[in-house]
């Protein structure tokens, strides 16, 4: 056959959330009866890889092709070497594949492609089976491997992983489409001839309102906000009307908007602990965030009452943790860029070298042969355009950034070369700066030590951010430090010593990370700088 010229599909590809959306139907409660019915737990068959697991009928890419109708004969040699994921067939030329072998030459390739075999059941999960390609007289000439899940709505989604060769391509069944509508209806609707004589899409009379596992709620956790939305036809389909009131745990929060479109009715909360009534859990990789909606048909309850659980779950990282951290050691600064508006940087101490575990409470403890991580972030502002600098780290035995005693992490953007244990993971890199340093003491009668920070904003577009450091470049004077850029945290106290409301007479410090010996510390200080 022929080698085509490949043609892209041109469809929407439908946003995948970075975290994890997670939906539990909780109960059905009938009012005049104590006993709630339970609904039980909303079981999905879910496709698993590389990127997590999710419900491939709620993620899918849409192919409305009409030239895909194994009606079509229009002389054309496309090839669908390109298609890699799960597809859901609309449109006027079919919404199934064919399950009995196509002419050659037809939906616009050579060797046309059908499914062997019959289409699965609702509940049936996610079936294998195989395409074949008819060609040289032989109906399954080349073979391909798919997966076919039906969903609720009458609906089948496909897993395809390109074509054995080309000319081949998928092709649809024109006899499944039943509609006349302009866009394809959803699966909870059909195409009706309406009164004033248009074909509109209206939902389906036979909606079966015992079973509320088809409501599928539809999650989107975002980075600031979570919305819940239920669609219309299903809610009338369970018998609660055109009028529904929807509402978080906390029914009286501000921030709970419930709005309401064609298709849908939705209700928001902001991704905060406490908000609208959110729980938030936290293990060693997520952050999850819990709560739970509930529906009624009026602002008096009479009738039905629909709970559905709810949670996000996001994965940790630096700014995520320390939004869920309870009382983070952090210190933040605002900064004013000329023309550019404002700006937010929070640096905070952490416990692993993932940045995810920050250190909490008034003060951070740590033996002297601990690890100690720090991590800056840019969090208001344009950081698709400016990048994080650290100018100069520098610890002091007091909490007074001016303080004439200094032993530099970071200097002039670059790391101390005389301490083999500092390591800058990030720097001028993007809108994060992150370096980690053994603990140590300053000499003398000094328990504690303070961290302070000089940073910058880099405008990435103008300018190169990310400094050049070698182990062999000469060391260069620090120039003067702009105290109203620098960002403070402290104090960090040595494991074993008293803490700094105890101690009498001990000068308050910050303990900071490094190789030398304690008793050696003074004397390098003075050397080195």
């Amino acid at each position: 056959v022929p080698y085509l010229v490949e043609r892209m599909v041109g469809s929407d590809l439908l946003w995948l959330a970075l975290a994890t959306c997670v939906l539990t139907l909780a109960s059905t409660v009938q009012l005049g009866s104590r006993n709630a019915t339970e609904a039980g737990s909303y079981g999905l068959d879910l496709h698993c890889g590389a990127s997590g697991c999710f419900d491939p009928c709620q993620n899918y890419t849409l192919l409305d092709e009409p030239f895909r109708s194994t009606e079509n004969t229009e002389d054309a040699r496309g090839c669908d070497n390109d298609l890699r994921g799960w597809y859901r067939f609309v449109g006027e030329g079919g919404v199934k594949m064919p399950e009995t072998c196509v002419q050659v030459y037809r939906c616009q390739t050579d060797a046309p492609l059908w499914l062997k075999g019959t289409h699965p059941a609702l509940g049936d999960g996610i079936v294998n089976h195989i395409a074949c390609a008819h060609w040289s007289n032989n109906c399954c000439f080349w073979n391909t491997e798919v997966l076919v899940k039906a969903c609720p709505g009458g609906y089948y989604v496909y897993w395809l992983q390109g074509t054995p060769e080309c000319s081949l391509r998928y092709c649809t069944d024109p006899s499944t489409v039943k509609d006349k509508c302009e866009g394809a209806c959803r699966p909870e609707e059909e195409c009706l001839l309406s009164v004033n004589g248009t074909w509109e899409c209206f939902c389906r009379q036979n909606l079966n309102g015992s079973d509320i596992h088809n409501l599928q709620p539809k999650l989107d956790c975002g980075a600031k906000e979570i919305q819940v939305k239920l669609d219309k036809c299903l809610l009338g389909g369970l018998g609660l009307g055109t009028e529904v009131i929807a509402y978080l745990q906390d029914r009286n929060c501000s921030s709970n908007v419930q709005s309401e479109d064609r298709d849908w009715v939705s209700v928001t909360s902001p991704v905060q602990a406490g908000a609208c009534g959110n729980i938030l859990e936290r293990n060693q990789t997520h952050a999850i965030y819990k709560n739970t909606v509930s529906l009624v048909n009026d602002f008096i309850i009479r009738d039905i009452i629909l709970n559905i659980n709810f949670q996000c779950a996001y994965p940790l990282d630096m700014k995520v943790s320390l939004q869920t951290a309870l009382q983070p050691i952090v210190s933040s600064l605002n900064v004013s860029v000329n023309g550019e508006g404002e700006f937010t940087v929070r640096m905070a101490l952490f416990q692993d070298q993932n940045y995810t575990s920050p250190y909490e409470g008034a003060q951070a403890v740590l033996s002297v042969e601990s690890m100690l991580y720090v991590g800056a972030i840019l969090e208001r502002g344009d950081t698709s355009r400016f990048n994080l600098l650290l100018k100069n780290c520098y610890a002091t035995p007091s909490e007074d950034k001016a303080d004439p005693v200094k032993y530099f992490i970071i200097r002039n953007s670059c790391p101390n070369q005389y301490d083999s244990t500092i390591h800058v993971e990030e720097n001028g890199r993007s809108s994060e700066s992150r370096f980690s340093v053994q603990m140590f003491m300053f000499a003398g009668h000094y328990d504690l030590v303070f961290l302070h920070c000089e940073i910058r904003l880099c405008d990435s577009r103008n300018e190169q951010c990310e400094p050049s450091c070698s182990r062999n470049q000469v060391r260069s004077e620090v120039l003067a430090i702009d105290l109203a850029q620098v960002l403070d945290l402290g104090p960090i106290l040595r494991r074993g010593a008293q803490s700094p409301g105890v101690t009498d007479g001990t000068p308050r410090t910050t303990g900071f990370l490094v190789a030398w010996p304690m008793m050696l510390l003074t004397v390098l200080l003075a050397w080195l700088f």
